[in-house]
């Protein structure tokens, strides 16, 4: 059971739901672990358009693997924190608030578009529902957002077992990276691991040159711009694109280099937590 955060090295856009979303769906195929996807963001949460289309007012929703019995997609994180204000939340009732990609494998569980009637400051809430979701799930992965307060924000990650720092191809942003890392003991350790999102391995910044510049002995992690992905991350079908990338995918075909990227990621996350178990 682990904990593994993603989130910008910087403020501009890297990709890091995307990745995510991606890294989280070829996980929950491939591998046999129960996975909690957390989203903390405040705005239009782009989970929702990566795995369901929407539906208004309707509590049920029949999944590739079965029905989800969640609530609305209202009551995520808004209704857990009614649960956590009234201190009965425990680990397994989380899953009442979550939304269903995958049954029994992969869940998400949403973030607070709007602030609550009752003045509650959502963020500062995550922490708990983070512990808690560690309890019942073998992955819980933390959609780390700008809005939450600095302090929340290293709560959450001195927490985690996997920090992932989510940057761009950008020179500005890779070295960005380097000052975080001298200022930040966490980033120098073997809790960190580098990813780039929305990568084009035809720039001169490769997962190579970057890797080489930053000094560092693995090649950065990426998660490789693909149209059919993004597509439909847009349209629902994300789960279907994957379950179609599984079957037999030609090693000549365009998408295998997005589809062997992810994996890499996937396998240096899994890799990277059982190391630091064992060092325990």
């Amino acid at each position: 059971m682990s904990i593994v955060t993603f989130y910008n090295s910087s403020r501009e856009q890297t990709g890091k739901t995307m990745s995510i979303a991606a890294i989280a769906t070829y996980m929950a195929i491939e591998h046999n672990y129960r996975i909690l996807v957390i989203s903390t963001t405040n705005t239009e949460d782009a989970f929702k358009s990566c795995f369901w289309e929407e539906k208004k007012k309707k509590k049920r929703n029949l999944g590739i693997f079965g029905p989800n019995a969640s609530v609305e997609i209202e009551n995520g994180v808004e209704g857990l924190a009614r649960i956590i204000r009234s201190n009965k939340i425990t680990p397994d009732i989380i899953t009442n608030y979550t939304k269903v990609v995958f049954k029994d494998r992969f869940e998400i569980l949403l973030g607070c578009e709007k602030p609550p009637a009752d003045g509650t400051v959502i963020e500062t809430i995550y922490p708990n529902i983070i512990q808690a979701a560690n309890q019942y799930y073998d992955l819980v992965f933390v959609d780390l957002d700008e809005n939450i307060d600095e302090e929340t924000r290293k709560t959450i990650i001195y927490d985690s077992d996997i920090i992932v720092i989510n940057m761009s191809q950008r020179l500005k942003s890779i070295n960005k990276f380097m000052e975080l890392r001298e200022q930040n003991q966490l980033i120098k350790s073997k809790k960190a691991l580098i990813l780039i999102g929305r990568y084009d391995k035809y720039s001169k910044y490769n997962a190579k040159n970057i890797s080489r510049y930053l000094g560092e002995k693995n090649q950065v992690l990426t998660i490789p711009y693909n149209t059919l992905f993004f597509e439909a991350a847009e349209e629902a079908g994300v789960p279907d694109l994957f379950l179609r990338f599984r079957k037999n995918l030609d090693p000549e075909d365009r998408n295998a280099f997005f589809i062997e990227e992810v994996k890499r990621a996937a396998e240096n996350i899994v890799y990277r937590l059982q190391d630091l178990q064992m060092k325990m």
